[in-house]
């Protein structure tokens, strides 16, 4: 398909589809967390909270290695515990950001401090949670708490982006039913030699998506025996994301080219972005174009903020500097089309922040947009490199120039003999 043709389908998508779920910005989360506190206070009997089912856990990074580790319980909504773990389901079930940040918000933070170190431990709270963790669906437990939960949380619109729910000290947590564990899963803690990048290339070969594995590594549970240790949430995405994306990067080495430019684009909860994958050997750039007035560029009267990282086609030695987590979610992406294809290209992702991405819902968010941007339809295909920017320019919030001024791709590829044609070079 032609890529003005493609751009006009999708906008024409687009706009009915804002006609459709078109509704104000608002900040009715604070009043929906209001009730969340009411439901909390009816459910929990004295300092006990009984029957609870606990989907996930949650490690923090703050004073680490000492740090805060806690079972997350969704009160009162046991039946429907699975639903308020962030993976792919909430993509497809199209939810906003005030519906993320509702989930978010709906979950109890049974927590207590505690060492990293792990090894086998296997039993007390520790214990417990790491059986949450590597079990394969909502496991029931039952919590004593230390004292009541804090839920003296400010829920005025200026705080209300980052809602965690209420949170409480843990003295205990007990089992009430033995939690089922994947066979792959038990032979990844029966290893003890076994590397952590190589148990989670086994087990995403083995089905296991990114946001089973980003649970199991951060309850220690990959990894030498003497090495494990609990890693911080934060920090356990972008581990998955990157070992990941290196193992599918070395899948598509030696492979093919793809034969022409491609674009693939797709939005969600107020970010669009735009996939160009052009011929040659794999290279690899992120350009965040931060709005005013989005999350990350509160500013209303700012100018657009632009963050870039690229990696040629060794990859990357250093530390993402500009892009974080969002790197390594949207390569990750790119990577499962290409290694699927068994074709390599040299990528740019443009990933646009509109101000309408008020209130942070994580990067899974650009991991599911990038993946199901090359399922939605075919692509547009553009003659060059530049001629596809030149198409999309006006669809953007900067200009070429800006992006060839903070782009490595855009400044280097148009130096390329092939990229000037009469109808795109630059």
């Amino acid at each position: 398909m032609r890529l003005d043709e493609f751009i006009e389908g999708f906008e024409r998508d687009e706009e009915a589809e804002r006609r459709h779920l078109a509704r104000e910005k608002s900040y009715e989360i604070t009043e929906y967390l209001e009730g969340v506190t009411r439901e909390f206070q009816e459910t929990l009997q004295g300092r006990s909270l009984f029957g609870s089912t606990a989907p996930s856990i949650f490690v923090g990074r703050s004073g680490y290695p000492d740090i805060s580790t806690g079972v997350l319980s969704p009160v009162g909504n046991e039946e429907r515990a699975s639903s308020f773990v962030a993976d792919a389901d909430w993509y497809h079930e199209g939810l906003g950001v005030g519906d993320v940040l509702r989930r978010r918000g709906s979950l109890l933070n049974s927590s207590r401090s505690t060492r990293v170190h792990v090894e086998d431990v296997w039993d007390g709270f520790v214990g417990v949670q790491r059986e949450v963790a590597i079990a394969d669906r909502p496991v029931d437990v039952e919590i004593g708490l230390a004292d009541r939960p804090d839920f003296e949380t400010e829920l005025s619109p200026a705080d209300v982006a980052t809602p965690t729910g209420p949170r409480a000290h843990a003295e205990s947590a007990t089992l009430a039913e033995n939690p089922h564990v994947p066979r792959a899963v038990e032979k990844t803690l029966e290893d003890d030699d076994w590397r952590a990048d190589g148990a989670m290339t086994y087990l995403y070969r083995r089905g296991f998506d990114v946001y089973e594995i980003e649970e199991i590594l951060s309850a220690g549970a990959l990894g030498r025996g003497e090495n494990r240790r609990l890693v911080p949430t934060r920090w356990s995405i972008t581990a998955v994301d990157d070992a990941i994306g290196r193992y599918l990067r070395g899948t598509i080495r030696n492979v093919p080219s793809i034969d022409e430019v491609e674009v693939w684009t797709n939005e969600f909860v107020g970010n669009r972005y735009w996939v160009i994958l052009a011929p040659g050997r794999w290279e690899y750039e992120l350009v965040e174009l931060k709005a005013a007035g989005s999350v990350w560029n509160p500013d209303p009267e700012g100018g657009v903020w632009i963050a870039t990282d690229y990696e040629g086609y060794g990859g990357r030695t250093g530390y993402v500097e500009e892009t974080a987590g969002a790197y390594h979610a949207a390569r990750l992406g790119v990577l499962e089309h290409l290694s699927d294809r068994g074709r390599q290209a040299k990528v740019l992702v443009l990933r646009h922040v509109s101000d309408d991405y008020w209130g942070p819902v994580g990067v899974w968010q650009v991991r599911e947009s990038i993946r199901n941007a090359f399922d939605e339809r075919d692509p547009g295909v553009a003659e060059t490199f530049h001629g596809a920017l030149g198409t999309i320019e006006p669809h953007l919030p900067v200009s070429l120039n800006d992006l060839r001024r903070s782009s490595e791709l855009v400044a280097g590829l148009q130096a390329e003999l092939g990229d000037f044609s009469s109808n795109g070079g630059v």
